[in-house]
This record gives structure tokens, C-alpha cells and sequence, in this order.
């Protein structure tokens, strides 16, 4: 009888623990990464990163077929116009000249007596003691040596030049940006020996998005500055062309802007970087990760300061770049808005802000 008190209390305390234990555990604090909404009036583009060219380049080539014994001129190289860059092996060329010479004199020699018979046939002939058949002989002879001999000079000529073509020269002043083949080569007529730029005129080339490319290629307010370093700038006098076609691996296209008197440290070559902007009407810049689409509508999360709790917003997103969205109504400037793992949070749940 004395164990009956003892069991019952036991059972009585067991089933108060459980009656604990089936209290709900307080929400747990959930450290989140937010920012503070700023509003802009200006669109950024960029940064994109490009390098200084020369808007006028010739890709430099002997005409004729041949194996190359010399290249005067390594990258940077700074050239004067008809200066010599590259040499071919001239031996056939030079023999060519000599035959052609020869040509010419054996068919100056044939002139010479042909003409020189011609006269004595005409004062013969003119005194009856010659048929005028024999004249006529004569002088298609001297026609015929004539035309031997502009011939021989016609190729005599020919063979000159291609001995010119054995050296390559500079079509103008420039610099050398580019060198594609070493001596001992054999290259082909045409083929690409040298790149020759003209330094004074100077452009900036990047690669854009094509969505930026199609705005580029017509009339645009964007204001566009080269910078080669923090402290030194220039503004881009606008563009001046944009390739028609993509890149294949990157999906980007090239776009050249025009410059106005660049210093001299824009030197060709360089690497530059360029940041577009234009004025739009105030909005607030937040990274694309703090939408969250539901329903066809777009939220974001706000974090109360007072209580340190989140709450939904339903935002206008006016345009989406990249990894960043442009919102034009829903959230204002100085409020903090949560930036990571919004499809997570529950409306009112405690949060803390991580610095």
C-alpha cells in the first residue's frame, strides 16, 4: 500500500515533462546581408575594359612568293615613309633583270641595222637602182625591230619591279604594331608580314554587351570616359563605329570611340577601361538577387529598424541589368532592403543585420 503514493507521483511528474516539452520553441534570429537603398539619377555602364589602337592600320605583304632573308623592324619600331622593312631572296629576280637586258640590247642592235639598212634602201631606191619592193622589205624590218624593242623594255621593266618586290617598304609614317614572320621563312605573295598604324589618330576599342551595342549604334546620350589610370581621364568624343557582328565564344561586339586630342599617355596599346552614364529620372540601384518574383509581381524584403524584423514590399522594376535591377517605385532612398537568400524569410520574422 505504501508504493501506490510513490507510483502516482511518478507518473504525475513524467507527464508534467511532457507537457514541457510540447511548449514551441521561440523562432530562431536569422543573420541576414541587406543594404541601404541610395537613389540615382544617373544609369552606370560598365566598367569596360579595351585598349588604345590607331583608327588607321595596313596590314604590310610582299607581292611576290619567295623566302625571306631580313625583317629591319620589330613591334614598336618607329618607321619613316619608303623605308625598307623586310627583304626577300632576290637571285631570281636579279637574273630576271640581267636576261631582260640583254633582251633589250640584242633588240636595240637589231633596230640599229634594221633602221640603218632602211636609210640606204630609201636613197637607192630614190635613185632607181633599187626596186621599191626591197624598200618596203627594209622597212617592215625596221618596224618589226621597233616593236622588239619597246617589247624588250616592257619586260625589262616587268623584271625590275619584281625585284623591287623583294623589299617590303613603309607606305607612310607609322609605327610597327604587329610581326608575323621571321626570317629564313617562306611566304607566300600577300601574306600578312608586318601591321604599319598611324599613331596621331587614336581611338579607344572595347567590348560591349549586345544590348549596349544596339543602343551605341544609334543616337545615344550617354557620356563616356577613358580612364587609363585613376588620375588620369578623357572624355570619349562619341562613337565611331560598332562591329555588325558578335563574338561567337564571349557574345560581345567591338565598339570604337573617338578621341579628341589624347594626351600622350594614351599611347597605343594600353590597356584603358571605359564608364558610360547618362542622366535618368531618380531611382534606386539594388543588386537583382533581393527580388523576389512571386506571382508575376516583384518584392522585396524591408528590415525594420525598430524591431529588427523583415517585412514584403511589392517594388516597380523599370529596368534589369546584369546582376543589378533599377526600381522606380516601392522602396526609398535610406531604407534597408535584404539582398541574400530572400526566398527564405517569413513576414515578420526576426533578423539580424550582419555588418
Amino acid at each position: 500500500m505504501t508504493a501506490l503514493p510513490v507510483l502516482l507521483g511518478l507518473l504525475l511528474g513524467g507527464l508534467g515533462g511532457c507537457k514541457e516539452d510540447a511548449t514551441p520553441a521561440a523562432a530562431p534570429v536569422r543573420p541576414v546581408l541587406s543594404v541601404v537603398a541610395e537613389e540615382r539619377t544617373r544609369e552606370v555602364f560598365g566598367p569596360f575594359a579595351g585598349s588604345i589602337e590607331a583608327r588607321y592600320k595596313t596590314d604590310l605583304g610582299f607581292r611576290i612568293f619567295g623566302r625571306m632573308v631580313a625583317r629591319y623592324v620589330d613591334v614598336g619600331s618607329i618607321v619613316k615613309e619608303n623605308q625598307e622593312l623586310a627583304a626577300l631572296d632576290p637571285t631570281d629576280e636579279v637574273q630576271s633583270v640581267r636576261g631582260a637586258e640583254a633582251s633589250l640590247a640584242s633588240a636595240q642592235a637589231q633596230f640599229a641595222n634594221a633602221a640603218a639598212e632602211e636609210t640606204r634602201q630609201s636613197d637607192l631606191v630614190q635613185r632607181n637602182i633599187t626596186p621599191q619592193a626591197q624598200f618596203d622589205v627594209a622597212e617592215q624590218n625596221r618596224a618589226t625591230t621597233a616593236a622588239n624593242v619597246e617589247s624588250a623594255q616592257a619586260r625589262l621593266s616587268k623584271a625590275r619591279d619584281q625585284l623591287s618586290y623583294t623589299q617590303l617598304r613603309a607606305d607612310y609614317d607609322g609605327v610597327i604594331t604587329g610581326r608575323y614572320a621571321e626570317p629564313g621563312q617562306v611566304v607566300n605573295a600577300g601574306q600578312r608580314i608586318v601591321t604599319l598604324a598611324r599613331p596621331e589618330i587614336r581611338e579607344a576599342v572595347i567590348a560591349v554587351p549586345i544590348d549596349l551595342a544596339d543602343m551605341l549604334s544609334g543616337r545615344n546620350d550617354l557620356d563616356m570616359t577613358v580612364f587609363l589610370d585613376e588620375s588620369v581621364s578623357i572624355k570619349a568624343a562619341g562613337v565611331r563605329g560598332v562591329d555588325p557582328a558578335a563574338d561567337s565564344t564571349t557574345r560581345t561586339r567591338v565598339a570604337y570611340l573617338s578621341l579628341d586630342n589624347p594626351p600622350p599617355a594614351f599611347r597605343l596599346g594600353i590597356t584603358i577601361s571605359v564608364l558610360m552614364s547618362r542622366p535618368v529620372p531618380p531611382r534606386i540601384e539594388l543588386p537583382a538577387t533581393a527580388i523576389l518574383d512571386r506571382d508575376g509581381k516583384a518584392f522585396v524584403w524591408i528590415v525594420d529598424p525598430a524591431t529588427n524584423t523583415v517585412s514584403t514590399r511589392e517594388v516597380t522594376v523599370a529596368a534589369r541589368r546584369g546582376e543589378s535591377v533599377m526600381l522606380s517605385a516601392g522602396v526609398k532612398a535610406g531604407e534597408r532592403v535584404v539582398i541574400v537568400g530572400v526566398h527564405s524569410l517569413t513576414p515578420g520574422q526576426a533578423v539580424r543585420v550582419a555588418p
